[in-house]
């Protein structure tokens, strides 16, 4: 887990990843997760081809005054121990910082806002605690959730800008699971319930998305919890 950070994929402007700001963003391979609904599973392989990070960084100059913003998405970010230097040297040219985490490595979390290095922070929220393993692919015997709550305790008391997002698909949720994700952040700035789309690199063939009155539903008792809650794409 603690390896020296690779990139292996770039999407070179993006309108919708950091609100408000035009972007680009950077995928790293590795997860601790391993997520059915994974749109990104490609990356977790032993196959993952990567960029040099020198052709990174000249195109991030290149870009100086034209981009605003570096999203930083895996896979997992927070695994590697270096993730600092490359958003430190990200920001010594300028650029704002929003990292994508799941929020289970939340020492990582801590140090990179203590050091100042995020300006935005956005944390999958993937279930209920009952259901947290079950949706994150990982063993439930042996899943604890600490990890997750100290996370969101941080991110919601570090004054970084932050969102809270969640997944939503059939199989895995029901008005029960959703109400519990919700309580786990309850009074946070910003939450989306996104619905689940299939692809071809998401592992779990056997997840269909909610109805959109489904759709709606949730959001309904999930607003009880978190008020400034929205449906991302509404």
């Amino acid at each position: 887990m603690d390896r020296y950070i690779k990139i292996s994929g770039i999407q070179k402007l993006t309108l919708l990843d950091y609100p408000e700001h035009t972007a680009c963003t950077l995928f790293v391979p590795g997860c601790n997760f391993r997520c059915p609904f994974c749109h990104n599973s490609e990356l977790l392989g032993g196959d993952v081809e990567f960029y040099d990070e020198g052709e990174i960084f000249a195109f991030l100059k290149k870009r100086v005054g034209v981009l605003e913003g570096v999203c930083i998405t895996g896979g997992e970010p927070t695994i590697y121990t270096d993730l600092d230097r490359l958003i430190r040297a990200i920001k010594e040219l300028g650029y704002l910082v929003k990292l994508d985490s799941n929020g289970f490595l939340p020492e990582r979390l801590q140090t990179l806002i203590g050091e100042g290095l995020l300006d935005y922070i956005a944390m999958d929220i993937k279930n209920s605690p009952e259901r947290y393993a079950e949706t994150a692919g990982l063993p439930i015997e042996r899943f604890d959730i600490t990890p997750i709550e100290q996370s969101i305790e941080i991110i919601m008391n570090s004054g970084v800008d932050y969102e809270f997002r969640t997944t939503v698909s059939t199989e895995l949720f029901d008005e029960s699971s959703i109400i519990g994700a919700a309580k786990m952040i309850r009074g946070a700035k910003r939450y989306f319930l996104q619905s689940f789309v299939m692809r071809d690199t998401v592992p779990s063939k056997r997840l269909t998305p909610p109805q959109s009155i489904v759709m709606s539903r949730y959001l309904d008792v999930v607003r009880e919890y978190v008020p400034s809650a929205r449906i991302r794409g509404e």
